[in-house]
């Protein structure tokens, strides 16, 4: 049987004429729990009705009936004060009477029942529950067998979801199946109908999942805003095809644009969204997205497509695609590819500062395969430049083939000594520079040992890296250059803890010294080209690594010995609460190996003093910093401090600097911060000190009530290198458990504010 997407987060729609809301059956949820300080991503609360009241009809919901049965197979029971019964198969019952049949219970003020016919006819006070709905009404009459009812005067609410409404009738047509008349339909509190749709007739297909009502109007605050002849929507989570809901918003560089998506539920395993947009100054656009799922491939590939750019005065486009199968002999083959019609796409039309500033795309495609203790694999990387004004010459070499290897086993079972090794082979191709081949390999020994507090890891291996090129890196250089090193490591440290008693509570702290000595003798690397090696920013971990060099194409010489010491303050929950870090690399030679021939050696004693420090005391506050000072000029290097403070339980600020010498200083601030139960205000704002000017800022306000929600965004925002900028306004509307209109505002706001609910 396929696998099953999981439902689409847009409920979608179908109708004759237009586009419209859907009573769609969303199910409730209460709000989410507090998002952890520090985290980069929080839960995603929807259609949260924290602010609604208690629906009156759940009064008389009576818990602990059946969810599950065979209703057809089930007896109907009758129950009552009083009874009379003029022959063997007809009741009469008055006072609190009711009628059950597995899931199904009817109460009322007084009952008849036909226990020959099944019929049944219900008076005053009566109230209906089932597994998807509960309701009240006047009277109510039908039969059990077939099931059959007809119930007046309906106030209902749908257990599954918060919606609520009333209707003039209900008909129970079967098990499934259900037509209501003259009906409304809200997730508002019964007595606060901020928005409502009414329809002259509603059908309820439970088998099917779907909704399909005629002569439907739209209310907002009770006043009329939009009608429709038919509507067709969703009752549950399953994919329906049909219309998403619009999108709309403002950006300098594209003007106003509307956006209408159409899904089509293809099958199970496919699907498709179509999104035509209208641009005021660019144009009409499409996007056409395509995802599949069999039991050995998944994957999706999304073409968005401008035919005519009014600005540009041609066609542009937008590919990408991922692709995953499973292939015999447990093989996966991995697909990426992302291309582009011209290198200012992501400028003109990307929302954010993120997207606005791609520099590069890469695409890559491998088969690989992995167990236990190796995994190997053959593919292609490529890339293509995104950025205006950048040469194409600039791009990444191509890697095309790459093949690798690796590999880590214990030599005589689990503790012992273990063998490993590192391989890779790659052609690097680049039409505007010269290219080659490499072979690298690393085999290597190591011994892990440890105990309850200490741990000691030697290693010893050899890197042997053969080039193929065309023509000679310098002149009168080999073709066929060769470097082998040996390379021999010691990873070392020790644990120590105590119970503390601070700030009124107990903790255990942690004191964990760490060293790390490397030794790699220095080979003269000058005729080897450069194909993917940078140099790697040096950071608390590069303290305890092999190679200060990305690629194979540099390996660093040391005789180094890193000396590092961490201590931490764990609660009774052993929860984190305070780490702090430092660390240096000390120079006993001096580094001669330089990404670029003639460069300049690193005779200094000693690196960077790096520390890293995070306080969080309690779930209200959280303090990060980082710190890189260099002794042999007395500067800072890198800097950077962060301060998290959580509000009124889902209110968060945060502040942020960021400084690194001759790059980069800047300082933002972001914040969500609630202004009674409905009111909040968000906004962000980052600032270059080196600059003297704003990249990014934006100020907002949301108003979240029991069944509605607005958002409204404005944003100013620097999109490219040269400090070009671009404005935009977000507006979304939010009809919970229908969906929302406009321009998608959660996304942005979790990306730009941390912690964001």
């Amino acid at each position: 049987m396929p696998r099953r997407f999981k439902p689409m987060t847009p409920r979608t729609l179908a109708f004759a004429i237009t586009l419209a809301v859907a009573p769609g059956a969303a199910l409730a949820q209460s709000s989410a729990d507090v998002c952890p300080l520090g985290a980069f991503t929080c839960p995603v609360v929807k259609d949260d009705f924290a602010l609604c009241k208690q629906n009156d009809l759940l009064n008389f919901y009576q818990p602990g009936l059946p969810t599950e049965g065979d209703r057809e197979a089930s007896p109907a029971q009758v129950y009552g004060d009083r009874f009379s019964s003029p022959d063997s198969n007809l009741y009469h019952l008055t006072g609190d009477t009711s009628l059950q049949r597995l899931d199904q219970l009817l109460r009322s003020d007084s009952l008849t029942y036909n226990a020959d016919t099944t019929a049944y006819d219900a008076e005053g006070h009566v109230r209906y529950q089932e597994r998807g709905m509960l309701f009240s009404a006047d009277n109510m009459k039908g039969t059990t067998t077939p099931e059959y009812g007809v119930a007046n005067h309906v106030q209902y609410q749908l257990l599954t979801s918060r919606g609520n409404g009333v209707a003039s009738q209900a008909i129970m047509l079967d098990q499934d199946r259900d037509k209501l008349h003259d009906v409304t339909y809200s997730t508002c509190d019964l007595h606060h109908r901020v928005w409502e749709v009414d329809a002259k007739t509603m059908t309820m297909d439970r088998d099917e999942g779907i909704g399909r009502a005629h002569n439907v109007t739209m209310r907002l605050k009770g006043v009329p805003f939009l009608w429709l002849p038919y509507l067709r929507f969703p009752l549950d989570n399953r994919r329906q095809t049909g219309f998403l809901y619009p999108s709309f918003g403002s950006r300098s560089r594209a003007g106003f644009f509307a956006a209408i998506p159409f899904y089509w539920n293809i099958a199970p395993n496919y699907d498709a969204t179509f999104t035509p947009t209208w641009f005021a100054d660019r144009g009409g656009a499409l996007d056409s997205e395509f995802r599949w799922l069999t039991p050995i491939t998944k994957g999706a590939v999304d073409f968005n497509y401008v035919p005519d750019d009014k600005v540009a005065d041609r066609s542009r486009w937008y590919l990408t695609l991922s692709n995953q199968a499973n292939l015999p002999l447990g093989m996966q083959w991995n697909t990426s590819i992302r291309r582009v019609s011209d290198d200012a796409w992501f400028q003109d039309f990307g929302q954010n500062l993120t997207t606005s500033t791609v520099t590069l795309l890469g695409s890559s495609s491998y088969v690989t395969k992995s167990t236990d203790w190796w995994n190997a694999g053959i593919g292609a990387d490529w890339y293509q430049i995104a950025t205006p004004g950048l040469s194409s010459r600039a791009a990444p070499y191509r890697r095309m083939p790459r093949l690798f290897f690796n590999a880590d086993h214990p030599i005589g079972g689990p503790g012992g000594p273990e063998w490993g090794i590192n391989t890779e082979a790659v052609r690097f191709v680049q039409p505007q520079k010269i290219g080659g081949d490499r072979f690298d390999l690393y085999p290597y020994l190591a011994w892990p040992l440890q105990g309850a507090a200490w741990f000691l890891r030697p290693q010893v291996g050899v890197r042997y890296t053969a080039y193929n090129l065309p023509r000679p890196v310098a002149p009168g250089g080999p073709t066929h250059p060769t470097r082998t090193t040996p390379i021999v490591d010691v990873d070392a440290g020790l644990v120590f803890e105590r119970q503390v008693h601070l700030f009124g509570s107990d903790y255990t702290q942690t004191l964990e010294p760490r060293v790390f000595y490397l030794y790699v003798p220095y080979r003269n690397q000058n005729n080897l080209p450069l194909f993917d090696t940078q140099p790697l920013t040096f950071d608390f971990w590069q303290l305890f690594t092999t190679n200060s060099f990305s690629g194979a194409d540099r390996q660093m010489n040391a005789n180094d010995l890193s000396l590092a010491l961490t201590t931490r303050l764990l609660d009774s929950d052993g929860v984190e609460r305070i780490s702090a870090s430092i660390g240096q690399i000390r120079y006993f030679d001096p580094q001669k190996v330089t990404l670029y021939p003639g460069g300049k050696a690193v005779d200094y004693s000693g690196s960077n003093y790096v520390a890293n420090l995070t306080v969080s005391l309690n779930y209200n506050w959280r303090l990060t910093g980082s710190q890189q000072w260099n002794p042999n000029t007395d500067e800072t290097d890198v800097s950077t401090v962060g301060l998290q403070r959580r509000l009124w339980g889902d209110g968060i600020v945060n502040f942020n600097y960021r400084y690194r010498r001759g790059l980069l200083e800047q300082a933002d601030m972001s914040a969500e911060v609630p202004v009674g139960a409905a009111w909040k205000l968000v906004g962000g704002y980052t600032y270059s000190l080196r600059d003297k000017r704003a990249i990014d800022s934006f100020a907002g306000v949301e108003w979240d009530s029991c069944c509605t929600a607005v958002r409204l965004l404005s944003r100013h925002y620097v999109y490219d290198f040269k400090g070009d900028s671009d404005s935009a306004i977000m507006l979304e509307i939010q009809f919970k458990g229908l969906g929302a209109y406009g321009e998608r505002t959660g996304s942005f706001l979790r990306n730009a504010i941390l912690g964001y609910q």
